[in-house]
């Protein structure tokens, strides 16, 4: 291949993943809840997603090049649709729950005369708790639905297998940049917040969190 093959195909494969995430709402409504409870490491929570996510695309061919014969690829995608309602709908409850037990404390500053208040969000201690999280749901991900693979398609149709390569990795970096950048996003919003006041936080927190709720409520039912 040439360098410019390479490179059109990189790109082609990058945008592909990143528009595939942020197409679907189900990808950041799992997310966001979890993002915005943290700080600005939020970023690490769309990066274990999108491994998550790459990794149950992986298994999903696996299965179906392994168990071609004696296993429904569509049934089982089915299942873990609703798995992923399910989930949704478990990310959103435990988002609420979080939500309305932040508290706003009172700190004196050796800089500042007077005692103002800083709402904190004691997220540290389950930050990692929340990366595995983010990892698990992202697997999940890649195991339901069939939309993964209108993603992954074009790489039927490259000329060559390592052109396929080139384009299916690039795939997957672009789902976890893509996820990586959302989650900073929503995790740099909810730090600002935290420094606004209670009633800003937890207006979008539950927002997000309710959101997650009803999607989920919305995907089962469908």
């Amino acid at each position: 291949m040439s360098s410019l093959s390479v490179f059109s195909i990189s790109l082609a494969g990058f945008v592909a993943g990143a528009v595939h995430v942020v197409t679907g709402p189900d990808h950041l409504a799992a997310v966001a809840p979890f993002a915005i409870q943290e700080n600005r490491r939020s970023w690490i929570l769309g990066l274990k997603w999108g491994l998550g996510h790459a990794s149950g695309v992986v298994l999903v061919a696996l299965f179906a090049w392994v168990l071609r014969d004696t296993l429904s690829v569509e049934v089982f995608s089915s299942h873990c649709e609703r798995l992923v309602g399910l989930m949704l709908i478990a990310i959103g409850i435990w988002g609420l729950r979080r939500t309305f037990g932040v508290h706003a404390h009172s700190h004196h500053h050796p800089e500042h005369p007077a005692e103002h208040t800083h709402l904190h969000i004691h997220a540290g201690q389950d930050h990692q708790c929340h990366t595995h999280a983010a990892l698990g749901v992202g697997i999940l991900h890649g195991l339901a639905g069939a939309s993964h693979f209108l993603g992954v398609l074009p790489a039927l149709a490259m000329p060559t297998r390592t052109a396929a390569a080139v384009y299916l990795v690039l795939f997957g970096i672009g789902t976890i940049v893509s996820m990586s950048g959302f989650s900073f996003l929503i995790g740099s919003l909810g730090s600002r917040l935290a420094h606004s006041g209670l009633s800003y936080f937890r207006g979008i927190a539950a927002t997000v969190s309710t959101a997650s709720v009803a999607l989920g409520i919305f995907w089962i039912a469908r």
